[in-house]
């Protein structure tokens, strides 16, 4: 896994992104209520998040969502659950339609957001690891675009993935 880490970055700074790394002496500490919420995180996307402080695309419309954002440090406008709390404002006074947005998050951690074509992000599913891409205005309706993490990296870099 650590050698499709290495490609994307090489492939993102070779492709203008404004991506930077950790030194390997940094320790990955993400707020205590990112671990308690998702506890199954995969192990290459904690990897990912040992390496790279910061991923920006070229056209800063899209971004990854690093330790910095998880732990509301990073200075982004927007929250790491943004989409969230987007669907959960939409649910006003619906307590089942809010309880079903919560249960769908709590299994699907973000991963990257983009504000490009409207708001789109893309998340782990963690029930079975694959990543999925949603859009609004139902965000929770998604489809998986790669089985892994490293294959999600891997599709970025050929360009079956753009941001």
């Amino acid at each position: 896994m650590n050698n499709e880490i290495n490609n994307f970055i090489k492939w993102a700074l070779d492709n203008k992104w404004q991506l930077i790394t950790k030194n390997d002496d940094e320790i990955l500490t993400l707020n205590v209520k990112i671990l308690n919420r998702y506890k199954n995180l995969p192990k290459e996307y904690l990897s990912f998040l040992q390496k790279v402080k910061q991923g920006i695309s070229p056209n800063e419309k899209s971004w990854f969502i690093c330790e910095d954002e998880f732990n509301d440090t990073s200075g982004i406008a927007f929250s790491w659950n943004e989409f969230e709390s987007i669907s959960l404002e939409a649910a006003e006074d619906d307590e089942e339609w809010s309880s079903d947005i919560t249960e769908w998050w709590d299994k699907h951690i973000p991963i990257v957001m983009s504000v490009e074509n409207g708001y789109t992000f893309y998340a782990i599913d963690l029930s079975n690891g694959a990543v999925v891409k949603g859009t609004e205005p139902e965000f929770e309706e998604t489809f998986a675009v790669a089985s892994h993490f490293g294959e999600f990296l891997q599709k970025i870099r050929e360009g079956t993935i753009r941001f």
